[in-house]
């Protein structure tokens, strides 16, 4: 047995490897090598050839140099930069303390505040944790950007945008209001034609994926690019809402759309931790990291970390963590590519991956970041239109209200009525039944720092035209990530209503089609032997059913009888999400080595060609290993995920900020508390893997991060107190960060 899985699994990944080639090969052979202008300037001096002229950009960009540039040749402040510092850090004091208090207080009182309830039936804490905090959340980020964007005119730091650039933003914004339109009337029109000609399913699932497969590839064919500023940040002239748009989709991967509300859906109250959790985490971006990245104005994390903490150690630190990191995040997107290729187009899960996967290359070979942002606009838009259908359906169909966000009180208060008729001794919407409140906050807490450390996030900032456009681009997407994440508690609570009405409590042999369809991808499982406490029963049971979280969003429609361009949608829409990621992910790990590693470290004089090579190899080789960890179903996608973000929280995200706002960190100490806390934290995850009853204070594998955080903080901030200072070079690259 184990020599025939050895056999299949070299098929695989002979199939795997053949077939990325060619496309590999393909593509190189369509699309020219990109060029940098400096690049071949640089070249031609050193030859004594001619340099041959370049053609214009379509719209000219401000001009500017980089902060390191800048601090390199003495970079001196202004004399008013104090104040406006300490204006800035006395808004982000206040600001820190209501962002802290809006999901810790909540937490720890919430079997207090769920005896009110308010609104349609929500009980208040249950309440305060799927949105008050997450409204709160966009109050502090849009405060924060408007009295930046009055203090930055107050010292005239805010640069005007230039005529070409409103008519760049507005014919953008244009185009994706064209296509969210035509897409609308394309659902409503084969709605249609499927109720009158009733059209086969696989043909519809077919249909909806291909097209919007198309729409991505047409997309990165006219932004490809042959200058590599673009192919790594878009040509820093990105517009705030599209590149929040783009943010948003970026975020909202398979484990937002897919797992999410089924984590909601199996958990009830402590699933909420992911509401506040990826959430929480941007105003932690606006107000300590993304507009000091901008500024800084490179291509990678771990150039920022090369420039801040001088030495080719801690430049390849980080360009490792960004690896390890985006390769845990990728493999989740990979597999949920994975189901649902093999559920809504009928092969199966192993083929559907290596189909998806050679998808997603198809998009990160076209342009680079600039054809990746294009495309993820329109996948943002797919994603949110495909989130909203079916559970706005539910809405009415339930309620008799189509306003899903509002009118799942009524269904909270209807399942916690069907738990007490079934004897379901858990609650729904009480508090740590199966976490401990520790755990709960500690797991919302890496969250949101992971989200402030996650590489394919902070690259976005380096996209957009000025500093004032990153905090911006922030507040856009955490309003386009709110129309999802608001949702996603609806969703769970009205299919947990409709299952617990419709599915609990039939005969197991009656059970409808969609039951038989999902069992076959191994996501959904019925035990006609497990008995309750009245004995064996052949009606389904409640503790006879076991879903995976990763079934719900895709078969709600189905279980809810919904018409199939709407089950078609929900599948486009997971697609959209995976593959948007995916792309941001591939792309982190090419540049990591390509750029980080290999140009900035190993060889300083590689040629662009070399770099480009190097890079697409890369590329390959990542996707090719996503696939064969992602046959194996470690575990579930946003399992997966939160290990990520634990690793990013613990490693990342404290030297970043200690770089910013502390002058007198290190080198030594950053490549110490990195690696001390990607130590701790990867350990306790093993430690938890190989003894799964064992933890500290019930923390989960997940939360890992919690102990990861401090201890890098801790050991950065000893290690560099006992080293030599930074030099006056990176003393005045500080500053120069601080000013806008």
């Amino acid at each position: 047995m184990s020599e025939l899985i050895t056999l299949e699994l070299w098929h695989v990944f002979l199939i795997v490897v053949s077939s990325l080639a060619v496309a590999f090969l393909v593509m190189h052979r369509i699309f020219p090598p990109m060029e940098r202008i400096r690049d071949i300037r640089d070249l031609s001096r050193e030859s004594g050839l001619p340099t041959r002229p370049q053609p214009e950009p379509e719209v000219a960009s401000t001009p500017e140099r980089s902060v390191q540039e800048e601090g390199l040749v003495g970079y001196r402040a202004p004399p008013w930069l104090g104040v406006y510092w300490k204006a800035n850090l006395t808004l982000i004091g206040p600001l820190l303390l209501i962002w802290l208090a809006s999901f810790l207080l909540p937490a720890i009182f919430a079997p207090m505040l769920n005896q009110v309830t308010v609104l349609t039936g929500f009980p208040l804490g249950y309440y305060m944790q799927s949105q008050g905090a997450l409204i709160i959340f966009i109050g502090l980020t849009f405060g924060y950007t408007l009295r930046m964007r009055k203090l930055d005119r107050r010292f005239a730091t805010s640069p005007p945008e230039s005529a070409d650039q409103r008519n760049y933003r507005n014919r953008l914004l244009m185009a994706y209001l064209g296509f969210t339109l035509g897409f609308l009337l394309l659902i409503g029109a084969v709605s249609l034609l499927d109720a009158i000609y009733t059209l086969p399913p696989g043909a519809i699932s077919w249909f909806f994926l291909l097209l919007t497969i198309g729409v991505y590839a047409v997309i990165g064919l006219r932004a490809r690019t042959e200058q590599l500023d673009e192919y790594y940040v878009a040509g820093r002239r990105v517009p705030a809402p599209l590149n929040g748009l783009a943010t948003g989709s970026d975020w909202m991967s398979a484990a937002s759309f897919i797992s999410m509300a089924g984590a909601l859906f199996l958990l009830g109250y402590e699933g909420l931790a992911y509401i506040t959790g990826w959430t929480g985490g941007f105003v932690l971006l606006v107000l300590l990291l993304a507009p000091y990245l901008r500024k800084f104005g490179q291509f990678t994390i771990p150039d920022f970390i090369g420039a801040r903490y001088p030495g080719s150690a801690t430049r390849v630190l980080g360009a490792i963590i960004c690896i390890i990191i985006s390769f845990t995040y990728l493999t989740a997107q990979v597999t949920g590519i994975g189901i649902i290729m093999s559920r809504f187009l009928g092969i199966n899960y192993m083929l559907g991956v290596i189909v998806g996967l050679s998808t997603v290359l198809l998009c990160s070979f076209l342009g680079g970041m600039k054809a990746i942002t294009w495309t993820q606009g329109v996948q943002g838009i797919i994603m949110v239109v495909a989130y909203l259908v079916p559970v706005t359906w539910l809405s009415l169909k339930l309620t008799g209200v189509p306003i899903p966000q509002l009118m799942y009180g009524e269904a909270l208060q209807n399942i916690i009525r069907l738990e007490a008729e079934q004897g379901i001794t858990s609650s729904y919407i009480e508090p740590f039944n199966d976490w401990s409140s520790l755990n709960f906050i500690a797991l919302t807490i890496c969250l949101m720092v992971g989200t402030a450390g996650m590489p394919h996030i902070l690259t976005r900032f380096y996209t957009v035209p000025d500093v004032h456009q990153s905090r911006s681009s922030v507040a856009w997407a955490l309003v386009w990530i709110a129309v999802l994440y608001l949702t996603a508690p609806a969703y769970a609570a009205f299919s947990r209503w409709e299952i617990l009405q419709d599915v609990v409590g039939r005969p197991v042999a009656a059970l409808p089609e969609w039951a038989e369809n999902w069992a076959q991808t191994g996501l959904l499982t019925i035990s006609e032997n497990s008995p309750d406490e009245n004995g064996p029963d052949n009606r389904l049971q409640y503790s006879e059913l076991r879903i995976d979280p990763d079934l719900i969003v895709l078969a709600t429609p189905e279980i809810a009888g919904l018409p199939t361009t709407v089950v078609a949608l929900v599948a486009a829409g997971g697609m959209a999400a995976a593959l948007s990621t995916a792309d941001g992910l591939l792309m982190v790990i090419a540049a990591a080595v390509a750029h980080d590693i290999y140009h900035r470290t190993l060889n300083p004089k590689a040629s662009l060609r070399e770099r480009l090579w190097l890079g697409r190899i890369m590329i390959l080789v990542a996707a090719v290993l996503a696939t064969l960890t992602a046959l194996q179903r470690l575990a579930i996608i946003v399992q997966m995920v939160a290990w990520a973000f634990s690793l990013a929280a613990a490693t990342f995200f404290p030297i970043l900020v200690m770089g910013i706002f502390w002058k007198r960190a290190t080198s030594r100490g950053a490549a110490a508390g990195m690696l001390s806390g990607l130590i701790v934290t990867a350990g306790y995850m093993a430690l938890t893997s190989i003894l799964p009853d064992w933890s500290i204070l019930g923390i989960s594998s997940s939360a890992a991060g919690i102990f990861g955080i401090p201890i890098n903080a801790l050991v950065t901030w000893l290690v560099s107190r006992f080293d030599i200072p930074p030099s006056p070079e990176t003393q005045a690259m500080v500053d120069s960060l601080r000013h806008p």
